[in-house]
């Protein structure tokens, strides 16, 4: 049996008996390892000679969803955070410090869903430099990597329905946010993104009647998306209703900025 089948055995056996049966209908400790695995690959970054990957991730819940294991979650978190480290080290990532998982509740957040938060940290001082994981301490980590605009936090929501007589764990899948600009989708990826003429922005629109920094999007949280105006000469509207302080967005509201209307989008692939 392989490292990482060993742990995810040992999370899967806190939960036996009556506390697993409660969780079949909620979020699989399981499933949060292999998500977590998959936020690691996915917010790699490549250096001249390493690839390193964040440290730090923040684990969503719903309060239903954390409630069912209060009693278990040091435990749920320490096997988490060996499973990352093991993940690392047989993909020869480089980390600056020892991967950390922390859990915050989110109420805007469905039973079954869960979001999470990746980032970097810069570690403290100490007696020895930081180490890639998996390298001999020769292989020492060079000087700290740039710091990063904060990605957009992933949210993962169950497939189909959940079905609380099942004994099979829903299936979750990946939640995509978007934004669709006169055809053009583009796929958010950071916390933060501004819109505007200026070709520094996040989403750039060619429209004469749109500011240079135009309006911004904002995740407010893991399942919460709002937009803000940024001063604009035209203003905001979202379903042309005048945006005057920051107004939350659902999928399919259309926003518009001078001229062009752009549509928020949130879908799981």
């Amino acid at each position: 049996m392989s490292v990482l089948r060993s742990i995810e055995t040992k999370i899967e056996g806190l939960f036996e008996g009556v506390f697993g049966r409660a969780f079949r209908t909620h979020v699989q400790p399981v499933e949060l390892a292999r998500k977590l695995a998959k936020e690691m690959d996915e917010h790699r970054s490549v250096s001249v000679s390493r690839v390193y990957v964040p440290n730090e991730y923040t684990l969503y819940l719903s309060s239903a969803d954390r409630s069912q294991f209060a009693d278990y979650e040091g435990s749920l978190l320490g096997e988490l955070q060996e499973y990352l480290t093991e993940h690392a080290r047989r993909e020869g990532y480089a980390l600056l410090t020892p991967p950390r998982v922390l859990l915050e509740t989110d109420d805007d957040l469905a039973m079954g869903e869960f979001g999470i938060a990746t980032r970097v940290t810069q570690p403290e001082e100490a007696a020895e430099p930081p180490r890639a994981v998996g390298l001999p301490a020769a292989a020492a980590v060079p000087a700290p990597i740039p710091a990063e605009p904060p990605a957009a936090t992933m949210v993962y929501r169950p497939v189909s329905p959940l079905d609380e007589e099942s004994d099979t764990p829903p299936e979750v899948a990946r939640e995509v946010v978007t934004l669709t600009v006169d055809g053009r989708v583009v796929t958010l990826t950071s916390g933060r993104v501004v819109i505007g003429r200026s070709r520094e922005c996040d989403v750039r629109v060619d429209d004469g009647n749109v500011s240079r920094r135009h309006a911004e999007l904002v995740q407010e949280s893991p399942s919460a998306w709002a937009v803000a105006d940024l001063g604009s000469t035209n203003g905001t509207e979202v379903n042309g209703r005048r945006v005057k302080k920051r107004t939350r967005v659902n999928d399919g509201d259309r926003i518009t900025i001078g001229s062009t209307e752009l549509v928020f989008g949130r879908a799981v692939r």
